[in-house]
């Protein structure tokens, strides 16, 4: 956990503020800015993109790896670039806008045409309306999106930074409602368990074809390529989200065949029985589908699930879960999305769950808490199919109830951690008899430790550094009273904790010595590592309280000196400020080291108490394996708190001070931030009604 990912945030928190800064000053309307910026951001990837491929290609050539020839547009394409004409890049087109200002909207306007012209997928796909931006507001768009952080920006880091601008603009339903996104840690919870690394891989209602990007980052980190592993296809009703979909798979170098079709009526790809893996977020309860066009569908093998007086599918939920399991091949797998409602719903549609159990081919049943959506707040459930399922496990479902498992982003919105992934993905291992792929993730935690723990000691030092020029500054007058308490109660501090940071860090040492180098070790193996390092967890935790601690009397001892100060200390109050503040950053960067440390083991501790053995089990409020008997006497409920019941009270009542303390900091920020807007509004609203 080092500093990267949270570098990450900052830029992409930053980014957005910037751009939304610009539309509100613009009068623009999210929907008017919209697909403007992400093109904006497609223009500066590709630019990205296609300066990393020039460079390979001239090392490729100078190492002879590559003939000496003219270069050509697929050279470029075969590094997961686009060419890119002269008026379609990024540094050009800003060296025009130095001289020739007024005419950047028709230079970008003419970038897009020229992409569009050398590259066929995207023809009529990118914005070109640029003429809504008056010069200033797009020069300055453009500006935000030519920093050298920016200009250097990895491919990976230009995915995500899509990816959060998407977020944004569904949290404002600047689209559709917003339903053109599905939240990247429910599509990777999907990805992880259904592995899409070959063949045929199909979304029927692809919305921004977040599923497809995923997928494709599961293919590479397996060491494959995405492009000679997979074909993607894609179904969407609405034409501009099909154009988000384009350009989202293009910026991270993909292609998909996207048509524009409703699946309720249409197989435009006519892939029944062909894919070998099937990921979708369909819209949730709807009951306006013509029963009349769908009665006889042959992807309906299981029959409607009820049909109202205005002869509709009175819900299209399970017209959805059919579609997918039609879609299968006999081998194939699905994951998706579906209202928590379905999973017991009963009538029409308890008669398809029932025929779909029977099958034999229900995997998994996943249910996700409330909130993990931008556009609504109710919970839902991700369901898996597995028409290759072994005999053994044929009958048999994984109920996983994970609402109990969540992170906070913002106020109003959750999460998975990458790590809270990883334990779900687990989970699913020990289900399909893959105990080493548990161990050797347990034994990653482990890499992960030593490494978060390798750390601690450098950014203690930077604390103490800071500490040492405040606690022992020439000019403090111990003569007086306050001064010398505060400087005692600093002393004593310090000497308590220089005796315990001794003492953790050698641990420390020692369990690396040990442990760091050893990898995939045995199951018992891991459970006596873990059982050397929680004494050392507890002292990381002992050591963020003494640090604290010391902050906050160094604090006081600055007070004490700043309020002598006329008498016969002379302290440069500017120095002292400045010492403080430095105290503080290298305080919280201490701080969340501890913490990053304390964090991994957490996990380790996590996996290891409810899966001591390695072998999947069933565990109260969580995990329960079922068979078909217990979901037929559960009348077909395929609810995963149905079964796996409610978790015991906790041995240990200790709350996570911590955790909570930076979601109450979280909600105040969010509520601060809110409150500002709204004086915003307020403010100009006033302004408009005396103009």
């Amino acid at each position: 956990m080092n500093g990267t990912w949270k570098d990450i945030d900052k830029l992409e928190k930053d980014l957005w503020e910037a751009a939304d800064n610009l539309r509100a000053n613009s009068k623009l309307t999210s929907n008017d800015y919209f697909m403007p910026v992400l093109g904006v951001i497609f223009l500066r990837h590709a630019a990205n993109r296609f300066a990393a491929a020039q460079k390979q290609i001239e090392e490729d050539q100078a190492a002879g790896r590559m003939p000496k020839r003219k270069v050509i547009p697929q050279d470029y394409v075969r590094r997961r670039s686009l060419w890119l004409p002269s008026e379609a890049r990024y540094d050009w087109i800003m060296e025009q806008a130095a001289t020739r200002a007024a005419d950047l909207p028709a230079l970008v306007t003419a970038a897009m045409h020229a992409i569009e012209a050398s590259f066929q997928p995207l023809l009529g796909v990118l914005p070109k309306d640029y003429g809504i931006f008056a010069p200033k507001v797009l020069e300055d768009l453009m500006r935000l999106f030519n920093s050298e952080q920016i200009r250097n920006a990895s491919g990976d880091v230009f995915g995500r930074i899509y990816e959060y601008f998407l977020a944004e603009f569904s949290m404002q339903k600047a689209h559709d409602n917003g339903e053109f996104f599905t939240p990247s840690s429910i599509v990777q919870t999907i990805v992880n368990v259904i592995e899409p690394d070959h063949g045929t891989v199909f979304d029927p209602a692809c919305g921004s074809g977040g599923m497809f990007v995923q997928s494709s980052h599961f293919i590479e980190h397996e060491g494959a390529d995405t492009a000679k592993r997979v074909v993607f296809y894609g179904q969407e009703k609405n034409p501009d989200t099909i154009r988000i979909a384009r350009m989202n798979l293009a910026v991270h170098g993909l292609e998909g065949k996207i048509a524009e079709a409703i699946t309720y009526y249409q197989d435009e790809h006519t892939l029944a029985g062909k894919c070998d893996f099937v990921m979708a977020n369909p819209p949730f309860n709807v009951d306006l589908v013509d029963a009349e066009r769908v009665k006889s569908d042959p992807r309906l093998p299981f029959g409607l699930p009820g049909v109202n007086n205005k002869k509709k599918v009175s819900n299209g939920n399970y017209l959805w879960i059919s579609y997918f399991w039609s879609y299968l091949n006999e081998q194939g797998r699905a994951g998706f999305v579906m209202s928590s409602q379905a999973s017991s719903a009963g009538h029409g549609e308890k008669q398809v769950r029932r025929k779909i159990v029977e099958t034999g081919d229900v995997d998994m049943m996943l249910a996700i808490r409330g909130n993990f959506f931008y556009t609504r707040a109710v919970p839902c459930e991700l369901w898996f199919f597995d028409r290759g399922k072994p005999a053994e496990r044929k009958d048999k479902v994984l109920m996983l109830d994970a609402r109990g498992i969540y992170r906070k982003v913002t106020r109003k919105i959750y999460d998975f951690s990458p790590e809270q992934m990883k334990n779900i993905a687990a989970i699913v291992w020990l289900h399909r008899g893959q105990r080493d792929r548990f161990l050797r993730l347990i034994d990653d935690y482990f890499w992960s430790l030593g490494e978060e723990c390798a750390l601690v000691g450098p950014m203690l030092e930077r604390f103490e550094a800071s500490l040492e020029s405040i606690a022992n500054r020439p000019d403090v007058d111990k003569e007086s009273d306050a001064l010398a308490v505060a400087a005692t109660e600093l002393q004593d501090a310090r000497a308590a904790y220089v005796g315990d940071r001794a003492r953790l860090l050698a641990a420390i040492e020692c369990f690396r010595n040990v442990h760091a180098e050893v990898r995939v070790r045995t199951n018992e193996a891991q459970h006596a590592a873990r059982a050397e390092f929680d004494p050392i967890a507890e002292s990381l935790r002992g050591l963020i309280k003494q640090v604290d601690l010391l902050y906050k009397l160094a604090s006081r001892l600055v007070d004490r000196i700043g309020e002598t100060a006329e008498g016969k200390v002379q302290a440069d109050r500017r120095v002292l400020s400045r010492g403080i503040r430095q105290l503080d950053d290298d305080r919280k960067a201490a701080v969340e080291q501890l913490k990053a440390a304390a964090y991994v083991h957490r996990h380790i501790v996590w996996l290891q108490e409810r899966f001591p053995h390695a072998e999947l089990r069933d565990v109260a409020g969580l995990v329960k394996l079922v068979d078909r008997h217990e979901i037929e006497a559960a009348d077909w409920s395929l609810t995963p708190g149905r079964f796996a019941g409610v978790a015991p009270p906790e041995e240990d009542d200790e709350i996570d001070f911590e955790q909570a303390m930076r979601d109450i900091h979280l909600e105040l920020g969010d509520l601060n931030d809110e409150a500002a807007q709204l004086a915003n509004k307020i403010q100009h609203n006033f302004a408009e009604l005396g103009a």
